[in-house]
């Protein structure tokens, strides 16, 4: 039987005097525990939660452990109209469940609607094949609960996909590849810190439902982005290795990356559920209390605010939604080790009504703002959506980072769109490589609040940017009309895969010279997985539904010295080596546009024509594609004061370029061009600087 138990916390919280149980359905008018065996097929008892304390049903089960497996039904009114959607028939996942037992299958058994009609409740029972909530056993609090470690100017993001990370993987143990404990294997942290990446930013991790679409095609969400458990790790990423469950496994994982002195972010989606539109399944909140978790068309309430483009969107403006989202935060914070969020379609989050718009200050950022653990942890938005206003680059609080498009696409266009209308001239290069301060440099943010990139899971990998110029993504089931249409890619003379010496070679010089880029621009540099490696989708731009070998990573033969995969990778650390070694490369304060009249020592940067004369309005206004870009403090810096002078030159025309140095003893550090690029370290320049096509040269005084 149960007891009155308590409305706090929400929830199942186990102790040594039973479990615990809250849900917050304000407009339920019953709520059912159901109990079922250890398999989850069979409900083995109902038990009515008596109790409601301001909205939240609650009972405490004395006799409930760990392992127990339970669900909802919730007793209300079936009114879509005016929001309502309640089903007893369907049983529902508690929103907090900590592990997650069942799949989702996608058969309209799951719709809480009559299929036929959807303006009729369902009264069909779904109980032994619903989704259910395993009580978890508790974690102790993670060491370093809510705290980056990394300094801004240090950090190199790394964006990957757990399973497709190690799925392929030789040097991982097979039964652990794919899995939490495959990303924690040495040998894959090892080639991670070898690259010179500080922080690991994992693709959705949180339980996740894939579409019926994807299903009938037998394909599923891969990605990950269609989350119906923000508290459970998705058990597809667990090994199942006796004596773990997935979330013990996914801390280990965090401890073993920490134990490296690297970070662990997260991609978390809080927009929207997996639970669709109107004509979606009922698998949880719709079911709870729909009216309270959903922002709802205030025209029609049967139909839902779709500013994620995924059918529905929570209502982080209602303060049990709100709490919903930072409860899971901070699990993941304090519990679980994480030490950031990246956040899917991060206006959502800040729209408190479909009136007011985006709103900066909306209470999600006002909550995060004044955690004592949240904002402290590294937080990343991606900042669009598609809602009415829904592009806010650089509108986010203080202290926040954001994914910058506009980097991405300025730099394919100056690099790969030299010969097309699309290119990008010379001024958009030199103000995305300096950090867009026209989106960032207000409200005291620092430069590396702009996340540059140049690719990322959405879209080609850096292998195919250079080897297609058209999407190839059939295998979706889409007939082609999915992903981006217009990439700024060029596949060098020949659509995908060739043997053509001169195009695998212009494929690498572009490679490398956008590499180079990425990681000499102030801001902070985030890689894709993969990209080092040379990883190809085959031209599909929107992989998101493949779950095979189209995205996971291919690791056979990368590691042989000489390989193309051996040598890129090598680029790409001594590219991070560069970065470490030069402070005003990486610099967290906006340097200062000019320096100070007749004192060439003072620090700024000085944007230089390839004559070393400083650039004019007319030269940012041609159609010029070589400048340099001399950072630091002049020529009266003293090797190994840490005060050294950077010249960065960029060609990214069809011949070569000789460059006038600025006075000093410069040395060339590094070459993009292959050919050019012997590795014998530092040599001596005399003056001038020759830059071959489509080229970068790195020299330091």
């Amino acid at each position: 039987m149960l007891s009155p138990g308590k409305p706090y916390p929400l929830g199942a919280t186990p102790s040594q005097q039973g479990i615990n149980f809250a849900l917050a359905a304000p407009s339920a008018e019953a709520v059912d525990l159901c109990i079922f065996d250890t398999t989850g097929n069979n409900e083995q008892q109902r038990l009515s939660l008596k109790e409601q304390t301001d909205g939240i049903w609650h009972g405490h089960l004395p006799s409930g452990k760990p392992g127990l497996v339970y669900a909802y039904r919730v007793h209300g009114p079936w009114n879509p109209k005016t929001g309502h959607r309640f089903n007893p028939s369907k049983l529902l996942l508690d929103p907090y469940a900590r592990e997650i037992t069942g799949t989702y299958d996608g058969s309209d058994l799951f719709l809480g609607h009559d299929p036929a009609n959807p303006e009729k409740r369902d009264p069909r029972d779904n109980a032994a094949v619903a989704l259910k909530a395993r009580v978890a056993t508790p974690l102790a609090p993670a060491a370093t609960a809510g705290h980056a470690r990394i300094a801004p100017g240090d950090r190199v993001l790394y964006e990957l996909h757990v399973k497709g990370q190690t799925k392929l993987n030789p040097a991982v143990p097979a039964p652990l590849r794919g899995t939490y404990a495959g990303l924690a294997e040495p040998a894959v942290l090892d080639h991670l810190q070898h690259l010179g990446v500080t922080t690991l930013s994992l693709m959705p991790v949180q339980h996740r439902a894939d579409e019926p679409r994807l299903l009938r095609m037998g394909l599923s969400n891969y990605w990950g982005y269609n989350t119906i458990g923000w508290f459970a790790p998705e058990a597809r990423y667990w090994s199942g290795r006796p004596g773990t469950t997935p979330a013990s496994e996914f801390r280990a994982m965090a401890d073993a990356i920490h134990a490296r002195g690297m970070e662990l972010v997260i991609d978390v989606v809080y927009n929207h559920s997996a639970e669709s539109d109107e004509l979606g399944p009922t698998l949880s909140m719709r079911g709870i209390d729909n009216a309270l978790y959903y922002h709802l068309r205030e025209d029609d309430r049967s139909l839902y605010e779709n500013w994620a483009g995924t059918g529905n969107c929570l209502n982080l403006g209602e303060p049990r939604v709100l709490q919903l989202v930072m409860d899971s935060l901070r699990f993941w914070a304090c519990e679980m080790g994480v030490d950031g969020f990246r956040f899917d379609l991060a206006p959502v989050l800040g729209r408190a009504d479909a009136q007011r718009g985006f709103d900066a200050r909306a209470p999600f950022f006002a909550a995060i703002a004044q955690d004592p653990v949240l904002s402290r942890t590294l937080l990343i938005a991606e900042p669009w959506d598609i809602g009415p206003g829904g592009y806010r680059l650089g509108e986010f609080p203080p202290g926040w980072l954001e994914w910058n498009d506009r980097y991405r696409d300025t730099q394919r266009g100056f690099w790969l769109r030299q010969d097309h209308d699309d290119k990008a001239g010379l001024g958009d290069f030199a103000h995305r490589f300096a950090a867009s301060s026209t989106e960032f440099a207000h409200r005291g943010r620092a430069p590396t609040a702009s996340v540059n990139f140049i690719t990322a899971h959405d879209g080609f990998t850096l292998r195919d940017l250079v080897s297609y110029d058209e999407r190839h993504n059939l295998a979706n089931g889409e007939n082609n009309g999915d992903g981006h249409g217009h990439n700024l890619s060029n596949n060098c003379g020949a659509e995908g895969p060739s043997d053509d010496p001169a195009v695998l070679a212009l494929r690498t010089r572009l490679q490398r010279a956008l590499l180079a880029t990425l990681m000499l621009s102030q801001g902070t540099p985030m890689l894709l997985a993969g990209d080092e490696l040379g990883h190809s989708q085959q031209g599909n731009n929107n992989a998101y539904c493949q779950d095979n070998d189209t995205t996971w990573l291919a690791w056979i033969g990368t590691s042989a010295p000489g390989s193309d995969a051996a040598r890129l990778g090598a680029f790409i650390a001594r590219l991070a080596a560069l970065r470490r070694e030069a402070p005003a490369l990486r610099s967290t304060r906006w340097w200062p546009a000019e320096p100070a009249p007749g004192d060439s020592s003072s620090p700024g940067i000085r944007w230089l024509r390839p004559d070393g004369e400083p650039m004019t309005p007319a030269d940012w206004n041609d159609t010029g594609t070589a400048l340099a870009i001399h950072f630091g403090h002049g020529t009266t810096a003293k090797e190994g004061d840490g005060s050294s002078s950077w010249l960065v030159m960029v060609n990214a025309g069809a011949q070569a370029v000789s460059f006038t140095l600025p006075p000093g003893a410069w040395l060339l550090c590094l070459s993009t061009d292959p050919e050019a690029d012997t590795g014998d370290g530092p040599r001596a320049l005399e003056g001038t600087a020759q830059v071959p096509f489509s080229s970068i040269g790195i020299a330091r005084t």
